[in-house]
Parts: structure tokens; sequence; C-alpha cells
């Protein structure tokens, strides 16, 4: 780093020393972008980097509630309003154990750029809880997800703040928060949350859209080295939304899918996770909500590694999309040496930087997540504006239009990086191209924007 934005970074383990995983997330953005802040005085004269890194508003409260036996009990809930700049905020929320405020200020400081890069009027947050949906009765979920409500509508509007699911948050659990919010406010704001089901507002492809979005970045960057997925083997890890409908897409384009996973473990599957055992999969996780290694029982030939991720497997594309930091350098030497040629994150930053450098030295094509997974956040905001349309496109359209905004993403990571002398560095290219765009707006509207 240079002095500017090592002071930068300094001062932001200086007031926050525990926020290991913001540290994290700033260090990559900072180091990145250094060439514009040379190439552009303007963004070093108008304390953009000071501004920027710090979060517009941090709400924080208790969330209590009565669990199936009658006991109160509280959790913490969370929104990290990051920066509004260019549109209202927008960004999920998680329910997981290891939600903290630190988790929260990273998810939103790369959500602030990942939703620049999809060109819609969307600002950055996240927030969220570390209560823990997993083993909880539906019961047990609704009285959480109501109180968390009662909280957190105050801070949230169509114009204001529209969240969306993430980790441990999905149909289930924001139809009774949009649910509690309509009771609460008298409104059907159906703009107000995304990730809704179909009868009360929701968008088709929404359920599909981080997964596909990952396969058709990744397309595109196979296609600058005139290659394509058909024919390639596949190393998946998670089992979850994002996972199932990378694995989903990748079928469809004529890849081998080999590898699921979750907390627990990983299956391998030398014959390739083909559209009818990916049923049992959606099936198995989101209606069942069992373990990966009920797949090993059902299906012959397959292995379960128990506590272990899939990364030794040997294939031709990595998808990591589990959670943050579950890809280390260690990881990144095998994959190497078992020859991938592409690395795209589905997850939010689950590459720790070290593995990232050993990606970017062996000149392996690597995505980061604020640009491979941004079609999550794009389909939300094509939910949005179906809302305020009052209307509702066809699979077909939304998918198109998703499509075409991987593609926009993937050329505008490429181009930015090729200005900037490292054509291919998706990590710089992606970092620039959505720094600029907010960095101009803030400029624009004035320092107490």
């Amino acid at each position: 780093m240079e002095k500017y934005t090592e002071g930068i970074y300094d001062s932001i383990v200086a007031k926050d020393p525990l926020q290991r995983e913001f540290h994290q997330a700033a260090y990559e953005v900072l180091a990145t972008i250094e060439p514009a802040i040379e190439k552009f005085p303007k963004y070093q004269e108008n304390a953009i980097l000071e501004r920027i890194v710090e979060p517009e508003r941090i709400i924080q409260f208790r969330v209590p509630w009565k669990d199936k036996d009658g006991k109160v009990q509280v959790n913490r809930g969370y929104r990290v309003q990051f920066n509004s700049a260019i549109g209202p905020y927008k960004g999920g929320f998680r329910f997981h154990p290891t939600v903290n405020l630190g988790v929260l200020k990273f998810l939103g400081f790369e959500q602030t750029f990942k939703n620049s890069l999809t060109t819609l009027p969307m600002g950055g947050a996240k927030g969220g809880s570390d209560f823990d949906p997993k083993g909880k009765t539906d019961q047990e979920v609704e009285a959480f997800c109501t109180s968390f409500m009662i909280e957190i509508y105050r801070h949230i509007g169509q114009f204001v703040d529209v969240p969306a699911g993430d980790i441990g948050v999905g149909a289930r659990e924001i139809g009774y928060m949009y649910g509690a919010y309509r009771k609460i406010t008298n409104n059907h704001g159906t703009g107000v949350l995304t990730g809704k089901g179909l009868t009360f507002g929701g968008s088709l492809v929404r359920t599909e859209a981080t997964g596909y979005g990952a396969v058709y970045f990744s397309e595109e960057m196979l296609k600058t080295k005139k290659e394509e997925i058909k024919g390639m083997t596949a190393i998946i890890s998670g089992s979850g939304n994002v996972a199932q409908y990378a694995a989903q897409k990748l079928i469809q384009l004529g890849a081998k899918v080999l590898t699921m996973s979750d907390s627990d473990g990983y299956i391998y599957d030398p014959a390739g996770i083909d559209e009818k055992k990916l049923d049992y999969v959606l099936e198995l996780k989101n209606v069942r909500r069992g373990r990966i290694r009920e797949y090993a029982e059902k299906f012959k030939g397959i292995t379960y590694e128990a506590k272990k991720t899939p990364w030794g497997v040997k294939g031709d594309l990595a998808y990591p999309c589990a959670t943050q930091n579950e890809l280390n350098d260690k990881d990144a030497d095998t994959l190497v040496n078992n020859g991938v040629k592409a690395v795209t994150e589905g997850a939010n930053m689950p590459c720790t930087l070290e593995a990232i450098k050993v990606f970017q030295d062996a000149g392996v094509l690597y995505a980061p997540g604020k640009a491979s997974n941004a079609g999550g956040v794009a389909t939300s905001g094509l939910e949005m504006v179906q809302n305020s349309q009052r209307y509702f496109w066809s699979f077909d359209e939304v998918d198109q239009k998703l499509h075409t905004i991987m593609i926009n993403i993937h050329k505008n990571a490429y181009d930015t990086a090729t200005l900037f002398g490292q054509p291919g560095n998706y990590v710089m290219g992606a970092n620039i191209a959505g720094f600029l765009k907010v960095a101009d707006a803030m400029i624009a509207q004035g320092i107490y924007a």
C-alpha cells in the first residue's frame, strides 16, 4: 500500500481492532484502487476514502422472542446502512450464530461496490442477527422474525432501505418478516423487501439468480481464453441456494458437477451430479432441511468426507459458494496443482487474501464475489422495478436481463483492469469500476450527503 491508503487502513484497524473480516475487505479494496486514487487527485482532495470506509448509519437492537417451551430468548439485531450515494440502501439480512458487527460491516462495504457494478441505482447495506434458524420450529422462526421486524420496520422502506435474504434467511423468513411489516405499517409495501414469494410481489429467477449469475460470469471469463464450460468438471462448495443453482446452470451448460458440501463435510460424485440427483439435493436441503451426507446414503459410488472441504478434488472449475474465508492458500495451492482453470466466488469473500494471491500468481482466472455473485442483488433490483410497475416479467425475460447484467459486469471489470494496465485482474477491475461510480456520486452531492 501507498502511504495515504495505508493510513486509511491503519485508522480502520485502530478504531475497531476486533473486526477482522471488515479489515480484510477494506484492505483488498484499498490496495487495489490505489491506481485510481493516483490518477484522479479529486478523490483524495474530497476525503472519499475516509468517508467511504465509514458506514453512514449503524442500527443495533435487542430481539426478544419466546421459544417452543415458552421461555424468553434474546438475540441481537443489526442493520449497517453503509452507503446510499447512488440509491436506497440494498443488501440482505443474515441469521447465523457468527453474525456480529464486523461481519456485517464487511458485507455492507462489499455490497456497496457490488451494487454499483450492477449499474442499477442501489446503495449498500447489510443486516441480520446472531439468531440461528437451524433446528427451530416454524413457530419459533415466526416469533423471532416478527420481533425483529417490530424494530427494523422503522428503518426500512421502498425509497430508504430494501433488505433481502442471505444465509439463514430464505423464503420462509422473508415471508414472516413481510407479513409482520404489512401488519405493523398497514401498508402493502411490496418494494420494501425482495426475495418475496411469487404470490405477493416476488420475482421469477430471484431464487436462481446468484448461482446462475456466477456461472454466467465464469462463462465470460473463459471466453477471454477461447474456452467454454461445456465438457468441463466443476467443484462446488456449499449446498444452499447459491450452490444449488450454480450446479443447475452448470449442468444445463454441459459441465459435470462433482461435489457439494455443508458444514458437516462434502460429497464427491465421480459420475457427476445430474438433474435428477440435484432435484434430490433441493428437496433434501429446502424441504427436509437435511445434511449433505444423506446424498451418499441415497446414491451409489459416492464418497463422503466428514469435516472437510472439497478443494482436494481435481476439477477444471471451482465455485466456493459456502461462506467467507472457506478457501485458504493451501487449498489454492492444491487447486492450482490439480490444474484448475477458473475460480468463481459464489459466496461473499470465500477466498482469503493469501489464496487470491496464489490464483493470480498462477495465472488462474479468478472472479471476486462482488462481481461474480452480483446476480442475486441484480435480480433483487429487477424485483424492485417490477414492484414499482405493479407488473411481472416471465422467467425467460428476467433470466435474459440477468444474463445481460452479468455480461456487462464482466466487461466493465475486464475493461477497467485493462485501462489500468492489468488485463485479467478482475479484483482490481471490479473494485475500481465499483468505486468510481460511488465516489463520483459522493463528490457531486457534497461532503454532508
